[in-house]
């Protein structure tokens, strides 16, 4: 058994290992063997030929059947496991993954009220920043430069985008707060078939030991 919060630890370490071995195994250089051989004989009669094979760039070469049964192993674990959390997740007091996905949204939205609630009216002269144009003695369009006067002003009600950051800010902390005590409080049914810190060699280890 393991809390919700160890559960989705676990999960991601699956997601993990399933990565690793689909890279090993979408590689044609780690998955096939080549074999070359020099026709030494067919320029120099008196020679022999040599036949080479070409180790693949990869540690697992020799166990490829190995991996494929293994990440085989690791989608059923995967599938077991997400079951096991969808039945837990059933009996919480809240919709966690849509609450979790409602919080993001709400402290994000947070942050961007509270930084209008920062912007301030400005006004501001930028000197030789504008283009005229007028006509000279002899008739002739010309341009000539001119400051431009920018005068920023705030087209919303700064009180308003304070309170809604500061409710979003308060509800979100909340939900956090109940999301923590699901991932804590609630058990999955689930017994790991290996430690969550193994790395990828020693789970392949356990594997293959049986």
């Amino acid at each position: 058994m393991m809390n919700l919060k160890e559960a989705f630890r676990f999960q991601n370490r699956i997601d993990r290992l399933i990565s690793d071995t689909e890279d090993i195994l979408s590689s044609e250089d780690c998955v096939t063997l080549t074999r070359r051989t020099y026709l030494y004989k067919k320029a120099a009669p008196d020679a022999e030929n040599e036949t080479v094979t070409v180790i693949p760039d990869t540690e697992y070469y020799r166990q490829i059947n190995e991996l494929i049964e293994f990440v085989m192993y690791l989608l059923r674990q995967r599938k077991k496991l997400s079951d096991a959390i969808s039945e837990t997740k059933r009996s919480l007091p809240i919709d966690l993954d849509g609450e979790v996905s409602l919080n993001r949204y709400r402290q994000k939205m947070s942050s961007v009220f509270r930084g209008m609630a920062g912007i301030k009216d400005r006004e501001v002269t930028d000197c030789n920043s504008g283009v005229g144009y007028r006509f000279n003695n002899e008739g002739n369009q010309i341009s000539y430069k001119c400051d431009v006067k920018r005068v920023t002003t705030i087209n919303f009600d700064r009180n308003t985008v304070r309170r809604y950051a500061a409710q979003l800010s308060e509800t979100a902390d909340k939900a956090s707060l109940e999301v923590d005590k699901c991932l804590i409080n609630y058990e999955v049914d689930y017994a790991p078939p290996f430690d969550v810190n193994d790395s990828f060699d020693e789970v392949f280890e356990k594997f293959n030991a049986g």
